[in-house]
């Protein structure tokens, strides 16, 4: 007997040894296999690896060098080059200047309202894209938080689910004996057998809606695809209520499409501005150097020939009439007008949105109050009634129906609570609030 104890301490002292000696690497994974998935990493995952987010981003850079592309009309531009002909008679190029050997040219824009209108829009517009990112990273949260908090409550009620098979069952099991003695119509057994189907039926729909979230999530936070999303029973984090005015307050003054269509309205406006500068003069800044040589035969058609020619100076173009100015302000303000009027709509739209979602979440939270007081007198009457059973007052099919009907309750205190969670999130979307509770 000593032998053998010896021996068990031999193989436990060298089993500790052989897993100390292996990799860090190993270990580390094996600690991080039973750790769950929190909340807050499930949303920093997504925002991370979001594909959405990531085209966004692009979308806001393209914006932004779009109007890097107008602003270059008002910086230096300078180009050079050379070419051949055959010409016959006065030499001159397709153009109208003369050939030359080498050329450079400068330009830039000193006064262009129409091109500094148009910038100033372009500008504005990239601005609309740069909040369109924080409007696709508020989506991603709120998909990845849904999924996450949708997936804890499926599992649970998964969980609830299958201990209310196992009472089904032995409630079957006991109306059968119970038949067979004469005690039961055949009709209780049939309506404990159906009891116990519809249960199954719910399992199988949660675990296929459990697959579903789950290859979801994995997709959203970037996860191998056989990689199993351990999940946590979480709440959101907690916000102090707040009255709907406040609520209305800050979302028109946060809400991210409502940013948007301001920014929208500024550069309808600013091209506007813009295009009534059209009636004013422009001015460009102009140089140019050119060398120029005999074999074009200028000595012949000259008296003295110069060889290097160099012109700088300012090119002002004074509009006399153009219709096309006249139609490109018509066109920017019924564009204006109509940037106006879908950002009153907008914030009507925003005011009316906030205080329904504010009423909703009031309405979900009463909700979720009253199915936890359910389930705590279901849990009382079980209680009561396992004493009861312990004492011989009760019988086991009282008992497990008492069960399901617990387990019903902790089921639809889940869905009342997941739904005040939704409310919840949707809430804080709206009024631009997700960016402080998932920084």
């Amino acid at each position: 007997m000593r032998a053998t104890t010896r021996s068990w301490q031999v193989f436990a002292v060298l089993a500790a040894g052989i897993c100390w000696l292996a990799p860090p690497a190993a270990r580390a994974q094996e600690a991080g296999a039973a750790e769950k998935l929190t909340l807050k990493q499930a949303v920093a995952l997504a925002v991370k690896n979001s594909r959405e987010l990531a085209l966004a981003r692009i979308q806001a850079n393209v914006a932004e060098k779009s109007a890097g592309l107008t602003r270059s009309e008002f910086m230096p531009n300078l180009f050079t080059g050379s070419g051949a002909a055959y010409t016959k008679g006065f030499p001159q190029t397709p153009g109208g200047a003369a050939p030359s050997v080498f050329k450079a040219a400068y330009s830039q824009a000193l006064l262009n309202l129409p091109l500094r209108g148009e910038l100033r829009a372009a500008e504005e517009r990239a601005e609309s894209q740069r909040l369109n990112v924080e409007g696709v990273r508020d989506a991603v949260i709120v998909r990845a938080a849904s999924a996450y908090l949708e997936l804890a409550k499926v599992r649970h009620s998964l969980e609830l689910l299958r201990h209310e098979r196992e009472s089904a069952q032995k409630i079957v099991n006991v109306t059968r004996e119970r038949q067979g003695a004469g005690l039961e119509l055949p009709i209780e057994l049939t309506r404990a057998q159906l009891t116990a189907a519809r249960i199954e039926q719910r399992i199988v729909r949660l675990e296929g809606r459990e697959d579903a979230l789950e290859t979801d999530l994995r997709s959203l936070l970037g996860l191998p695809a056989d990689a199993r999303v351990d999940v946590a029973a979480e709440d959101l984090p907690g916000s102090p209520e707040q009255p709907a005015r406040e609520l209305v307050t800050m979302a028109l003054a946060s809400n991210v499409g409502l940013k948007q269509a301001e920014a929208e309205r500024r550069a309808r406006e600013q091209r506007l501005k813009g295009e009534r500068g059209g009636y004013w003069p422009t001015v460009n800044l102009i140089g140019e150097y050119a060398l120029l040589s005999r074999f074009n035969n200028y000595d012949q058609f000259f008296k003295r020939f110069e060889r290097h020619n160099v012109t700088l100076g300012v090119e002002v173009r004074v509009p006399i009439f153009s219709a096309r100015t006249s139609a490109a302000v018509a066109l920017a303000k019924t564009e204006l007008s109509a940037a106006e009027l879908e950002l009153r709509n907008k914030r009507s739209e925003l005011e009316g949105q906030v205080r329904q979602q504010a009423r909703g979440s009031r309405e979900a939270e009463a909700n979720r109050e009253v199915a936890r007081l359910d389930l705590q007198l279901a849990q009382e009457n079980l209680r009561l009634l396992q004493a009861q059973f312990q004492e011989g007052k009760a019988n086991l099919r009282d008992l497990e129906k008492v069960r399901l009907e617990e387990s019903d309750r902790w089921m639809a205190f889940l869905d009342a609570d997941f739904e005040r969670q939704q409310a919840q999130l949707q809430l804080l979307r709206t009024t631009g609030q997700l960016a402080s509770v998932f920084p």
